[in-house]
């Protein structure tokens, strides 16, 4: 097993991450607030099976080869960034909305809301590049089987990502209330969350191009 010390460093970054808006948060929350929590926790359900999939895939040393193909990697990092592009777009243009404001759209069944956020998980590139290429620094062979450690540090940003997404999608439906009384606030909001997202789209376009 790593040391206290690791597992604990990793939680930390793994904290962060969560609380960085990216394409989970956004789809969490738009289900939570136009179709309720339940639907936002059933969307939570494939995230966490695509947060299972990149730990096996790591692990067992799969997404390495992805990351191998050179444009390969490219090109699942333009799609990445020109997604975030996209969604800062949205949040910003004229007659745009907060993921936070409450907004009619069609009710997907239970299945579709699995699959949508398996597939929305599985699309984001910064979850690869997590388990490639910062979860191995929490590793040290000489503590123990190398694959025991992956797998725990794994389970660990699993339970994390669920637990912070988990209480994002229950609280989602409060925190547009809030914003709903305060106009001046949802402003605030969007241009905040339209600039983080730019900014995670340039840093990914621009390490692809790297």
């Amino acid at each position: 097993m790593p040391s206290t010390a690791s597992l604990v460093a990793f939680a930390l970054i793994c904290l962060g991450m969560v609380l960085t808006p990216g394409p989970n948060m956004i789809y969490l929350v738009s289900r939570s607030i136009c179709q309720g929590p339940m639907a936002g926790l059933i969307s939570l359900g494939g995230v966490a099976l695509g947060f299972l999939f990149y730990m096996l895939a790591s692990a067992l040393g799969i997404t390495v080869l992805v990351m191998a193909v050179p444009y390969a990697y490219d090109a699942l990092k333009l799609a990445g960034a020109a997604y975030l592009a996209y969604l800062a777009w949205q949040a910003i243009k004229p007659g745009g909305r907060s993921p936070f404001q409450v907004r009619d759209l069609p009710k997907d069944s239970p299945k579709r809301l699995f699959i949508m956020g398996l597939v929305t998980n599985l699309l984001n590139p910064k979850v690869a590049v997590l388990y490639l290429s910062l979860l191995p620094q929490f590793i040290d062979p000489a503590r123990g089987s190398v694959l025991s450690q992956f797998i725990a540090l794994g389970l660990i940003q699993i339970a994390i990502g669920l637990t912070g997404n988990g209480l994002i999608a229950l609280m989602a439906g409060s925190i547009a209330a809030f914003l709903g009384r305060r106009p001046l606030w949802m402003v605030v909001q969007r241009w905040l969350m339209a600039t983080v997202l730019a900014a995670l789209a340039v840093r990914m376009a621009t390490e692809a191009q790297r």
